[in-house]
Protein backbone atom coordinates (compact mmCIF):
# COMPACT_ATOMS: atom_id res chain seq x y z
CA UNK A 1 0.00 0.00 0.00
CA UNK A 2 0.93 3.75 -0.82
CA UNK A 3 2.12 6.05 1.96
CA UNK A 4 0.18 8.02 4.04
CA UNK A 5 0.24 11.92 2.83
CA UNK A 6 1.81 13.65 5.88
CA UNK A 7 -0.75 17.11 6.98
CA UNK A 8 0.91 20.28 7.85
CA UNK A 9 -1.14 22.83 9.83
CA UNK A 10 -0.65 26.54 8.63
CA UNK A 11 1.57 27.64 11.21
CA UNK A 12 3.93 25.04 10.13
CA UNK A 13 3.56 26.08 6.83
CA UNK A 14 4.21 29.90 7.50
CA UNK A 15 7.23 29.01 9.98
CA UNK A 16 8.54 26.89 7.06
CA UNK A 17 8.31 29.83 4.46
CA UNK A 18 10.06 31.95 6.80
CA UNK A 19 13.19 29.87 7.00
CA UNK A 20 13.54 29.73 3.42
CA UNK A 21 13.50 33.31 2.85
CA UNK A 22 15.89 33.68 5.81
CA UNK A 23 18.57 31.03 4.35
CA UNK A 24 20.61 31.35 1.68
CA UNK A 25 20.39 27.96 1.11
CA UNK A 26 18.76 26.88 -2.57
CA UNK A 27 14.92 25.90 -2.32
CA UNK A 28 15.79 22.27 -2.80
CA UNK A 29 18.49 21.83 -0.29
CA UNK A 30 16.10 22.83 2.34
CA UNK A 31 13.11 21.10 1.14
CA UNK A 32 15.68 17.74 1.54
CA UNK A 33 16.58 19.49 4.72
CA UNK A 34 12.97 19.42 5.96
CA UNK A 35 12.05 16.40 4.53
CA UNK A 36 9.46 17.87 2.68
CA UNK A 37 8.78 17.79 -1.36
CA UNK A 38 10.20 20.72 -3.04
CA UNK A 39 7.10 21.23 -5.28
CA UNK A 40 5.06 21.63 -1.77
CA UNK A 41 7.70 24.16 -0.18
CA UNK A 42 7.66 26.11 -3.26
CA UNK A 43 3.40 25.99 -3.37
CA UNK A 44 3.99 27.19 0.00
CA UNK A 45 5.75 29.91 -0.93
CA UNK A 46 3.84 31.53 -3.86
CA UNK A 47 0.97 31.18 -1.00
CA UNK A 48 2.98 32.59 2.32
CA UNK A 49 5.60 34.63 1.08
CA UNK A 50 6.36 37.82 2.85
CA UNK A 51 8.70 40.24 1.38
CA UNK A 52 10.07 41.79 4.83
CA UNK A 53 11.40 38.92 6.01
CA UNK A 54 14.09 38.47 3.26
CA UNK A 55 17.47 39.27 3.73
CA UNK A 56 18.79 41.87 1.53
CA UNK A 57 21.10 41.22 -0.75
CA UNK A 58 24.76 41.69 -0.06
CA UNK A 59 26.39 45.23 -1.62
CA UNK A 60 28.04 43.70 -4.59
CA UNK A 61 25.35 41.93 -6.04
CA UNK A 62 23.39 45.36 -5.83
CA UNK A 63 26.49 47.23 -7.71
CA UNK A 64 27.05 44.41 -9.81
CA UNK A 65 23.12 44.71 -10.96
CA UNK A 66 23.18 48.35 -11.24
CA UNK A 67 26.22 48.37 -13.64
CA UNK A 68 24.22 45.92 -16.05
CA UNK A 69 21.05 48.03 -15.27
CA UNK A 70 23.06 50.91 -16.57
CA UNK A 71 24.84 49.13 -19.52
CA UNK A 72 21.61 48.30 -20.74
CA UNK A 73 20.30 51.80 -20.24
CA UNK A 74 22.94 52.99 -22.34
CA UNK A 75 22.84 49.84 -25.25
CA UNK A 76 19.14 50.57 -25.41
CA UNK A 77 19.57 55.05 -26.37
CA UNK A 78 22.90 53.61 -28.43
CA UNK A 79 20.10 51.34 -30.29
CA UNK A 80 17.42 54.22 -30.41
CA UNK A 81 19.96 56.94 -31.87
CA UNK A 82 20.98 54.19 -34.29
CA UNK A 83 17.31 53.44 -35.80
CA UNK A 84 16.77 56.97 -35.80
CA UNK A 85 19.86 57.34 -38.35
CA UNK A 86 18.53 54.60 -39.99
CA UNK A 87 14.57 55.44 -40.12
CA UNK A 88 16.28 59.02 -41.41
CA UNK A 89 18.77 57.49 -44.19
CA UNK A 90 15.64 55.53 -45.36
CA UNK A 91 13.69 58.54 -45.93
CA UNK A 92 16.32 60.15 -47.76
CA UNK A 93 16.91 57.36 -50.03
CA UNK A 94 13.36 56.33 -50.65
CA UNK A 95 12.70 59.91 -52.40
CA UNK A 96 12.48 60.01 -55.97
CA UNK A 97 14.48 62.05 -58.06
CA UNK A 98 13.68 64.27 -61.00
Amino acid sequence: MGEQRQRYNEEFKKQAVKYVQEQTKTLPEIAEEMNIPAGTLKNWMTKYRSFENEPVGNPEKLRDIEKRLQASEREKEDLREELAILKKALHIFSKERN
